[in-house]
């Protein structure tokens, strides 16, 4: 079986190796489809972001998966043949408080791990193992968009976060003002669009294939912020432009950040956004990985979508043996992934 190796930081190194996978007492034995590729990798590949396996000077990449079941253990709910996506983090071992009821997204000491990311090795292999408590299994219908289950949990997360703030003001929820127009940015949309609300997404491309994905999903598409007049009840922001960033909090009673901005300067504040959010009972929260609830969640809601709409959102493949072509970033991409077979 072969996967992929890289050096954090140190693009050059990175390479296909021949690697064994062996089964795992108690674990589901999968065949790796499809991984994903988001700016997380980018940043480990390119910038040397994330944390290695203990004793080793590579990992293994990728974090949003897609398999088939090779063999699963009795009783385990898994059979050969289900198509799953597996989970990215793991609880710390002491546990901290969240990670001691599998609410391992919201770990208060920082000893988690996740694959591809730290410490673990990551997706971007033929064959990988998972406990079946780590592993999600998914609509056999859906084929390859199957890979957006991890980026689906996100917005997921970010969607069950903005519904219980805006249910501790009262707030009925019925438009949503969505910034970014990436794959967490139209799996935002249409999650909002399954909650029956107005959608708007914004994105600075005036044509092709993002405007046409919006469109298609029964959102309101703009190019420019400021045409956006229409009142918005929470607001999820992607991109990680502070800009963008203030101008939702001054619109929407809730706002989710669910982007980085990737900057560590100081940028200028607007005093009126705070006063507003003292006097209107505002929030503004973040979210990044999910937990398994959110995964189930993202499952079920990639399970009711229009599947041309989902395949839609796959732009590009790049195989396993050219795992780093999936790094150069093109105008019309949206989700690239990597072809394991």
């Amino acid at each position: 079986m072969r996967a992929a190796e890289v050096v954090p930081g140190k693009p050059a190194a990175s390479r296909v190796v021949d690697r064994e996978v062996v089964p795992v007492d108690g674990e589901l034995l999968v065949e790796g489809l499809l991984a994903g590729l988001c700016g997380t990798d980018v940043e480990i590949i390119r910038d040397g972001f994330g944390v290695l396996p203990p004793g080793r000077d590579h990992i293994v990449p990728f974090h949003e998966s897609l398999g088939r079941v090779l063999s699963a253990p009795e009783d385990s709910g898994f059979y050969e043949g289900d198509l799953v996506a597996g989970v990215v983090r793991r609880p710390d071992p002491e546990p901290c408080p969240a990670c001691a009821v599998d609410a391992w997204d919201f770990c208060r000491n920082g000893k988690y791990t996740e694959r591809g990311i730290k410490e673990l090795d990551g997706y971007g292999m033929q064959r990988w193992t998972v406990p079946p408590k780590f592993a999600v299994k998914l609509d056999p219908t859906l084929g390859d968009a199957g890979v957006l289950t991890e980026p689906a949990s996100v917005v997921a997360k970010a969607w069950a976060t903005a519904s219980a703030v805006a249910a501790r003001s009262h707030l009925p929820v019925r438009s949503a003002l969505i910034t970014g127009a990436g794959p967490i940015g139209l799996l935002a949309a249409l999650l909002g669009v399954q909650r029956g609300l107005a959608v708007h997404v914004v994105d600075r491309v005036t044509d092709g294939r993002k405007p046409d994905l919006v469109t298609t999903l029964g959102a309101t598409y703009y190019p420019d912020l400021a045409k956006v007049t229409a009142e918005v009840d929470v607001a999820i922001e992607c991109t990680g432009a502070a800009p963008l960033i203030w101008e939702c909090a001054r619109r929407a009673s809730v706002t989710v950040l669910a982007g980085l901005t990737g900057e560590h300067d100081p940028v200028p504040l607007d005093p009126g956004v705070f006063d507003g959010m003292v006097l209107r009972n505002k929030a503004i929260v973040g979210t990044v990985n999910a937990g398994l609830p959110d995964y189930l969640a993202a499952a079920e809601a990639l399970s009711g979508a229009s599947r041309p709409w989902l395949h839609g959102l796959i732009t590009r493949r790049v195989p396993l043996d050219r795992f780093t072509d999936a790094l150069e970033r093109r105008p019309d991409d949206v989700k690239v992934v990597v072809d394991l077979a």
